[in-house]
């Protein structure tokens, strides 16, 4: 049975946000909850949600009509709303005895063989399930999402022992290809996977911080980025998270867990942190959300400054950035950051040794494999490694020396490996070591394959320092771009140039995409301001001919070109997708062009490709003003989709473009999507437009003094968008004659040029490169 209506029950920030989530794949959802007492609307506390939501940053909703897939009500009035749903997700307060009544109400009223779930996050399915009728039981599994919903990739699915295996199968089904989501399996154990490990180790985090009498500051810039942990560090993740939680979930693991447990051992009810903590909630600081929190805000004076709480006096002071000779070493690698003589390197090891073991002796008892537990903390908590990525960078038999050293138990899974490394690589095939110390084929499921698993053991077609053409099979080519965030250079537009050619070898279809966080974050500005400062011209009025004319080769290749971004595609990064015959979006890809925001204009073909598909627009409102407005202010405020779904209004992604959920996917739906549009190609016709002169070009430039009279823009942001004007309105042409791409181009590189000499435009550059902020100048 598939999954085409789903329920949640429970309103509060979780529930909500799994209901705005199954939204964002174009499934109706209902959303349930109580009717509070006396309250005048019933449905309130449901509506009100979804109202917030709309209203929330970052948000739930990938776009605002997808509010409008959510229906609401209460549990009172509207519980027969359930009777057609496919899949019930409970959300409600974590006490078994009010769950279990409302498995009862639901199982009254639900359809035979729909699925019931709790996104429980520490109790046992086996706890939720005591006594419940075994029809249900069949039926019930838990489903734990991580928050939120939307952005954190983790699913963890626990089933039970009477859980029929087809359920399981449509839950993993759905929350992978529809949610986007990386499903692990896990055992029925308190905290399964992620708040098992995860609750130890911010326990263990904070309480080494108190013994090793850090600032707040040392251990944040220990246990972040050195450590393959979110910049917000563990005092910068407990304010984001609130300070109140940690209590809660520290009582629950220890009411589970066993007295021999590591956690129940480490915790000391009479450590300074617990009433340091307790203190804290007391008067407030429960984080971001109350006073402040390790951290806060001053805003005397009319100045925002950033404050940081003392652990041992609660006064709080300006933070400060900590210099640990450990930080530095980490650039060389975990190990390198864990043997320096320092408090840092001290703390990192206090923290490493104890969660990695306790990782280790929990192989086979909260999942099959270190590839789920490794997965887990990566999609729930952020990490860039898991535990056991961690070890196998700093040696296993090097940590179990040094365990030993310690005085500390080694975990028997870890005497199994001994001196051998726990993943590895053997030709096309990627290892990893099983419970049993034997090595294993890292399973890679159909269709959810990286363009990592097909460059290990192979080479690539063509190569340079900026990027790299792959073969995907099925005579599909994959082009890679691999400088620094993936800024566009001379190396990537000379191979963007090679790529047109393909079909000279074989291919009949090329693919843009790869596996790194971001696919483009625009031009290297770097590379512009160089040249400028040297007065380089003719270079730079080269290199923008050479990237428009690389875009427009590929434009019309007689092969299709599929753009598979993720993440950022900012400014040239945005104009190679809009170069593509097609596009193959993961659902979080954030577009847009962005140059005026370094005081430029795009230079790529981005002006002209928006202009022709406003023109072109089937939909679009009355002349051409109307259609224009639109691309200038995108382009003048340097618009950026928070989503591929917003990117559509903004035309970058047009009809015919796909999104995909789930990232691990994107590669393989493009290159099928390529195999589609190959079969009987044809290159598409050139393109031109009748655009109104330099009566649009007036108009807009009216409207941007106008801004800069309110104070919405300044003085440069108006010099910049007359030069969006002069290109969107076809600069000195008629409405009646015909305005060609080459035209456009000639127009876009004239306004770059215009602009890059300009004193003020290098100012943004160099603040740019230097802050990583626009400069308001």
């Amino acid at each position: 049975m598939a999954i085409e209506k789903v329920a949640v029950i429970g309103a509060g920030v979780m529930g909500a946000a799994i209901a705005a989530h199954v939204a964002n794949a174009g499934i109706p959802a209902v959303l349930l909850d109580i009717v509070p007492e006396g309250a005048d609307n019933r449905n309130m506390l449901a509506e009100g949600a979804v109202a917030k939501m709309l209203k929330t940053k970052p948000a739930p909703f990938m776009h605002k009509r997808n509010a409008k897939l959510v229906t609401t009500g209460n549990l009172e009035d509207n519980l027969d709303l359930v009777a057609d749903c496919d899949w019930i997700v409970e959300a409600i307060i974590e006490r078994p005895n009010l769950k279990q009544d409302l498995y009862t109400k639901l199982d009254a009223v639900r359809k035979k063989g729909s699925i019931v779930t709790s996104n429980t996050s520490t109790i046992p399915l086996k706890t939720l399930m005591a006594g419940m009728p075994d029809s249900l039981q069949r039926d019930f599994a838990i489903t734990h999402f991580f928050n939120p919903p939307r952005y954190m990739r983790l699913f963890e699915l626990v089933k039970g022992e009477q859980t029929r295996e087809d359920a399981i199968e449509e839950l993993r089904q759905f929350a992978d290809v529809s949610l986007g989501k990386e499903v692990v399996d896990c055992y029925d154990t308190p905290g399964f996977i992620g708040n098992r490990i995860g609750i130890y180790w911010s326990f263990v985090a904070i309480k080494s911080a108190f013994d090793l009498d850090m600032s707040v500051e040392e251990a944040d810039a220990v246990c972040g980025k050195p450590m393959g942990i979110p910049s917000t560090g563990i005092f910068g993740l407990g304010d984001l998270t609130g300070i109140d939680l940690g209590p809660k979930v520290n009582e629950s693991m220890l009411n589970e867990l066993p007295e021999s447990d590591p956690f129940c051992q480490e915790y000391d009810a009479d450590h300074p942190m617990v009433a340091t903590i307790a203190k804290m909630i007391d008067e407030g600081y429960t984080g971001r959300k109350g006073k402040g929190g390790f951290y806060r805000m001053n805003k005397e004076g009319g100045k925002k400054t950033k404050e940081a709480r003392n652990l041992k006096t609660g006064e709080y002071a300006k933070a400060e950035k900590p210099n640990l000779k450990s930080v530095k070493a980490a650039r060389k690698g975990l190990r390198a950051l864990v043997e320096t003589d320092d408090v840092g390197g001290r703390y990192a090891w206090s923290i490493l040794s104890k969660v990695i073991s306790y990782s280790a002796s929990l192989v086979g008892e909260i999942a099959d494999d270190i590839i789920a537990i490794d997965s887990a903390m990566k999609t729930g908590y952020a990490w860039k490694y898991g535990p056991f990525e961690q070890l196998n960078q700093m040696g296993v038999q090097y940590f179990i020396d040094r365990l030993e050293a310690d005085g500390m138990p080694v975990p028997a899974f870890l005497k199994k490996v001994g001196d051998r490394p726990l993943y590895k690589e053997e030709g096309t095939d990627a290892l990893y070591m099983t419970v049993d110390g034997e090595y294993a084929v890292v399973p890679v499921a159909e269709g959810a394959w990286t363009l990592a698993d097909i460059k290990r053991g192979n080479e690539p077609v063509m190569s340079n320092r900026g990027a790299s053409i792959w073969d995907l099979g099925d005579g599909v080519a994959c082009l890679e771009l691999h400088t620094k965030m993936n800024s566009i250079d001379q190396d990537i537009v000379t191979m963007l140039g090679q790529a047109s050619k393909l079909n000279k070898k074989g291919f009949k279809a090329l693919v843009i995409g790869h596996d790194a966080d971001n696919f483009s974050v625009g031009a290297n500005v770097g590379l512009a301001l160089f040249a400028a400062n040297a007065a380089m011209w003719p270079v730079i009025e080269n290199s923008i001919s050479e990237g428009q004319n690389a875009l427009m080769k590929l434009k019309y290749a007689p092969f299709p070109v599929v753009a598979a971004p993720a993440g950022m595609a900012l400014g040239g990064g945005c104009e190679i997708v809009l170069a593509a015959d097609a596009v193959q979006a993961h659902a979080e890809s954030y577009m847009g062009l962005v140059e005026v925001g370094v005081g430029v204009i795009p230079g790529f073909g981005g002006c002209k490709e928006l202009v022709m598909r406003a023109m072109h627009n089937k939909r679009r409102p009355g002349g051409a003003m109307p259609a224009l407005s639109g691309v200038f202010e995108a382009i003048s405020t340097a618009k950026v989709s928070t989503s591929a779904a917003e990117a559509r209004d903004q035309l970058i992604l047009r009809e015919g473009d796909e999104i995909t959920m789930n990232r691990k996917r994107v590669l393989a739906d493009a290159k099928k999507k390529a195999l589609q549009l190959a079969e009987g190609y044809e290159a598409p016709e050139r393109q031109e437009a009748y655009l109104p002169g330099p009566s649009a070009a007036a108009a807009f430039d009216m409207a941007v003094s106008g801004f800069v009279t309110m104070g919405r823009a300044t003085a440069y942001d108006a010099v910049v968008s007359e030069q969006v004007a002069r290109v969107l309105s076809g600069g000195d042409t008629d409405i009646t004659e015909p305005v060609t791409e080459k035209k456009l181009l000639e127009l876009e590189q004239e306004g770059f040029m215009t602009l890059i000499r300009n004193h003020k435009t290098l100012d943004r550059i160099e603040h740019m490169l230097t802050t990583g902020k626009p400069l308001r100048n």
